[in-house]
């Protein structure tokens, strides 16, 4: 691709890719409303794409390729020059770059965190019957929650939040991000929040990511005005575990990074055993230092996962 087809970002206007779902909209309107205070004057616009994981719900997500399927054709508009940046769910985002295209991409804001939580609609844990049917999508709430509760049924969720509000099982309950409910004014629904020192949140949850062209030193300027410094440390210490184990939202997997320490869940699918372990990180928070322990927990808990037999 030439870079004669991209049309050059001005400082009077900015083109937002995003998902066309009511989280999406909201969360890239946002976005937006940040950009145009801190840049009086900017005017920004909104480019809806429609992803493959909003196309077939008709199937589980990890059979879609899992961490990557919500993005992909949103990063397409930045690269093709229909858009200028590309907004996210950044727990929706690849820790490594998919293909040789997505090279010229970089992240250059992570807004400030919303709750990491997971939650639960329909009942609390504890008030859950023996046997009763949970409803979730992510192989990794699944893994966790039948860690603590082996009684419990999973049957898979898809389609956008309001469409899942309406598939609570009988007797049962569904799972939730408690950002995604945050956004859309929605947290009255929560019957229990899950706590994030046992129910490890995915990579990145509860922060938006926003990714322009590496080499649009313009718009990275305009980014990094709306970049929250320590969600942006946290989040690559905990994106710096997931790329170092090579695996989505395909496979179980959970980091979180809270004050000075990262906590990390990962399981094996097939047997059903599964880890979770933390680390205390460096008191001055360097960030190199940071995701060098987040890969070396990553290599130890692979490793040990691998050959647990208790």
């Amino acid at each position: 691709m030439g870079t004669s087809s991209v049309t050059r970002v001005t400082s009077a206007q900015l083109r937002i890719a995003t998902r066309s779902s009511a989280q999406a909209r909201t969360q890239a309107e946002l976005v937006a409303a940040a950009i145009e205070a801190a840049h009086p004057g900017t005017s920004v616009e909104l480019v809806f794409v429609e992803t493959v994981g909003d196309q077939r719900l008709d199937v589980p997500l990890h059979t879609l390729g899992g961490q990557g399927v919500f993005v992909k054709e949103v990063q397409r508009a930045v690269l093709d020059g229909r858009a200028d940046v590309a907004a996210h769910s950044a727990k929706d985002l690849p820790s490594s770059p998919q293909h040789d295209d997505t090279v010229a991409l970089a992240i250059g804001a992570f807004c400030a965190r919303r709750s990491a939580a997971d939650a639960l609609i329909g009942a609390s844990l504890d008030s859950l019957g023996r046997g009763a049917t949970v409803a979730t999508g992510s192989v990794r709430r699944q893994a966790q929650l039948h860690a603590v509760r082996p009684d419990l049924r999973f049957v898979d969720l898809r389609g956008n939040i309001q469409t899942r509000l309406t598939k609570v099982p009988v007797g049962g309950a569904l799972v939730m991000a408690v950002a995604a409910l945050e956004i859309l004014g929605l947290t009255h629904l929560i019957d229990d929040e899950l706590p994030v020192d046992r129910f490890v949140p995915a990579v990145g949850q509860g922060c938006v990511a926003v990714e322009c062209r590496a080499a649009d030193d313009a718009t990275m300027q305009m980014l990094a005005a709306i970049d929250h410094s320590s969600t942006r440390e946290s989040v690559e210490i905990e994106r710096a575990f997931l790329a170092t184990l090579g695996s989505g939202c395909s496979l179980p997997v959970g980091a979180h990074v809270r004050n000075d320490r990262l906590t990390a869940f990962i399981a094996d699918p097939d047997s059903g055993r599964h880890l979770q372990r933390g680390i205390v990180l460096a008191a001055e928070r360097v960030a190199d230092v940071d995701a060098a322990d987040a890969r070396r927990l990553a290599v130890e808990m692979q490793r040990d996962l691998a050959g647990f037999t208790g």
